[in-house]
């Protein structure tokens, strides 16, 4: 096991097209640290320098106590999973599990130690003869992942390993990654587009965008505390809804917007340092779908909004409202890059310049499509931010 830096790293194209501009990362010993960001912010190409298959254009690289700029990947001591798997084909899976160490002059007797305690651990006992044309995707990716284990290396480098499986299936990798790192303990850096996965893997999240740092931190606090507008756009499923809101002050604080007034408690006022200085200005506001509750089963304190219904999703556990606000949609590049994935450009537009929220409600509300509702919000969690720079007002790191 070793901890892993990157400090001031940059990777320069031809062209002068950064894929990393002066990348800072410190990951622990034993930490699993997950790199997410949209296509093409850097993720991979962070990953692939750690690993040394990407030539930094500067700044240092260190794993354990060695600078490894120089080092070619062979002589890194990390393991690299990969989407495709790369297996060898013509090799059943022992075979596969067996040869990185074969490549290193291992005993045999050693080999044949570690290959059967990984394939005990992975649940491959059954299929170590098998080539791997005869296993299934799940099956497959476990072999990739015995085969970086067995090597007992100090890091694994992992680049986007389950997008290939189904639905179901990458939820039961994920577990399974989970609970391998809790075994191992050994350093893991993930890299993957997929938030939800972002948030159920790792330790911290490293959040990045056109290979800047974003912000780096535990799910939760990149959930509930996102230091700009591309933070909260992106780490959240369905994503923040946005609108611009005047902040007045009556009997107390509050925001407007859409002939909506949302009283902002004073608490919430004071945890974020210079919100009282945006009084009378325009402010970006955004409201998490969970921050929404039908006002029948919410805290009666809580602030009411009326809306029309016009979709709602039954999801079991839940209910999600979809409903239009009488606003336009934010126009503002951090939120277009956080969509940027899912094929949309910040929030959905409607005619007439209303835009589309989401709510995520208690799954016996009786809100219905094509009906009013009346929502309560949790305005304790409002999020602010300024709509020039795109920072969070108040957040400890602007």
């Amino acid at each position: 096991m070793a901890k892993i830096g990157l400090e001031h790293v940059d990777k320069v194209y031809p062209g002068g097209v950064k894929g990393i501009d002066n990348l800072t990362l410190a990951i622990a010993d034993s930490e699993f640290m997950v790199l997410v960001g949209p296509s093409g912010c850097g993720k991979s190409t962070a990953l692939r320098s750690i690993a040394g298959l990407e030539e930094i254009s500067s700044g240092t690289i260190t794993i354990g106590d060695r600078v490894v700029n120089d080092l070619p990947p062979k002589d890194r001591d990390i393991a690299m999973v990969f989407q495709n798997y790369a297996l060898y084909p013509h090799m059943t899976v022992e075979q596969n599990l067996a040869f990185g160490l074969q490549q290193r002059k291992t005993p045999k007797d050693e080999i044949r130690r570690r290959v059967t305690e990984i394939a005990k651990m992975l649940g491959l006992e059954d299929y170590l003869k098998r080539k791997p044309a005869a296993l299934s995707g799940g099956q497959r990716q476990r072999v990739a992942m015995g085969r970086a284990i067995v090597r007992e290396p100090q890091a694994f480098l992992m680049d986007e390993p389950l997008p290939n499986l189904d639905a179901k299936l990458r939820v039961s990798m994920r577990a399974s990654l989970s609970q391998l790192h809790e075994r191992l303990g050994v350093t893991t850096v993930y890299v993957t587009h997929d938030q939800v996965e972002a948030m159920t893997l790792g330790q911290r999240v490293c959040v990045l965008r056109d290979g800047k740092l974003q912000q780096v931190d535990t799910p939760q606090a990149l959930y509930n505390a996102p230091v700009n507008l591309f933070v909260a756009g992106f780490i959240g499923s369905p994503a923040m809804n946005f609108t611009a809101a005047e902040l007045v002050r009556d009997d107390g604080p509050a925001a407007v917007f859409a002939g909506y007034k949302l009283a902002v408690p004073d608490r919430a006022v004071e945890a974020r340092q210079g919100l009282d200085g945006y009084v009378g200005r325009e402010v970006i506001l955004g409201i998490r779908p969970s921050d929404f509750e039908d006002a029948e089963l919410a805290e009666p304190t809580w602030p009411r909004m009326t809306v029309e219904s016009s979709v709602t999703e039954e999801l079991g556990s839940e209910v999600q409202v979809i409903f239009a606000v009488d606003a336009p949609a934010v126009q503002h590049a951090s939120i277009s890059d956080a969509r940027a994935d899912d094929g949309e450009d910040g929030t959905i537009p409607l005619a007439g310049n209303k835009t589309l929220w989401t709510a995520r409600v208690a799954a016996r509300s009786r809100i219905r499509p094509g009906s009013s509702a009346t929502l309560a919000v949790n305005t304790a969690n409002l999020q602010f931010f300024d709509p020039a720079s795109g920072l969070a007002i108040g957040h400890p790191a602007n």
